[in-house]
């Protein structure tokens, strides 16, 4: 059974129960308190009376309510509740004089007290009018309440989608923003060593096994996601000189959580594209780290004052898609603390995440 279903059967059940307790405690047990004995016809004008009651709750709940009240026509729907309730106590009071209930209950109620006094005819009875009132606000309520709980189901279900859509296009835009990137460094190494272009082609089809496949999940186990980290760092460092060290750490021993894939790579990715000069000396640090539930991210890289020319035009793409990834699927569980020049004249990024 769906659970939409499990929810109208629920719905069914509450209308029932709160009818139930309504016609039993008002229009059945409450009149057998008076302690007088009750004629036929008074049990009829109760019926009458609980079926008026009805009729009247579920107008306002199916029809007045969504059709005025929600569309912002109060004057009407004002105007058509009182006239509704008037009608009700109007109509019960013509059964009562219909089935002369009336002067059966004065005779009943002179059985108890030989002193009793013939009330006037009213044009309306007021207990119905009240309950009228009583039945018309309960509907209303209920209506309203529903209306804004589904509204609010249905905000949070575009919500959910948009922000499900977003993710998807942040990755669509990361994935080719890190493969074009790595083809271009395959080609230039293609030139001056084609084993070691032979040997990066090998370790960018093994990445991007997992970035067409592993990727596809909302979330990936953190050692998938640094073991492709370690495989681009190696693939990068095919076509580095001399001159740049890489230092790699990574948690020992390792906790294996799920985390967001391809979210570290972007500031990795940005080291290697900045941090690097093909004439100084060069130094990257890349730390993973675990400390309880909390995942740190460490990334330093040399600053140069040179402007890097480059073929990509998509520059700093990654870092701002991540940044959004970031808001989007850690919004109070991520700390991002970028330093563009510390002392010993290193660009800093340090990522901490909470994790489970």
């Amino acid at each position: 059974m769906t659970s939409f279903s499990l929810s109208r059967n629920f719905s069914l059940l509450i209308h029932v129960l709160v009818w139930g307790v309504l016609g039993l405690s008002l229009l059945l047990f409450q009149p057998l308190t008076w302690r007088v004995e009750l004629p036929s016809e008074f049990w009829i004008k109760q019926a009458v009376l609980f079926s008026l009651l009805v009729t009247v709750f579920y107008l306002n709940y199916l029809l007045l309510v969504p059709r005025l009240l929600l569309r912002n026509r109060l004057a009407l729907f004002i105007t058509l509740n009182v006239i509704t309730v008037f009608i009700v106590a109007f109509l019960i009071q013509r059964v009562e004089v219909w089935i002369n209930l009336r002067e059966m209950l004065e005779k009943a109620y002179r059985a108890r007290a030989a002193n009793g006094v013939v009330r006037s005819e009213k044009w309306i009875d007021f207990f119905s009018l009240i309950l009228a009132l009583m039945v018309l606000g309960i509907s209303t309520s209920v209506t309203a309440v529903q209306n804004w709980q589904r509204d609010m189901q249905l905000r949070q279900n575009l919500e959910r989608e948009k922000t499900k859509s977003e993710l998807s296009f942040l990755k669509a835009q990361i994935n080719p923003h890190f493969f074009f990137n790595t083809l271009n460094n395959i080609y230039a190494l293609t030139i001056v060593d084609g084993e070691a272009a032979r040997e990066a082609l090998h370790k960018l089809s093994r990445m991007m096994r997992y970035v067409l496949y592993e990727t596809q999940n909302s979330t990936v186990m953190l050692s998938n996601e640094i073991a492709f980290v370690q495989d681009y760092i190696q693939l990068m460092k095919l076509r580095l000189t001399d001159k740049v060290t890489v230092k790699f750490e990574q948690p020992s021993p390792l906790h294996d959580v799920p985390i967001a894939p391809m979210l570290l790579l972007p500031f990795i990715e940005n080291a290697f594209k900045h941090g690097v000069s093909a004439i100084e000396p060069s130094s990257i640090l890349i730390a993973i780290r675990q400390h309880g539930k909390q995942l740190h991210l460490e990334v330093q890289n040399s600053v140069f004052t040179e402007k890097k020319v480059t073929l990509d035009d998509s520059n700093g793409i990654g870092l701002v898609n991540t940044r959004r990834r970031l808001d989007l699927l850690y919004p109070d569980g991520y700390k991002l603390a970028v330093d563009e020049s510390t002392p010993d004249n290193k660009y800093r990024v340090h990522l901490k995440l909470e994790v489970a």
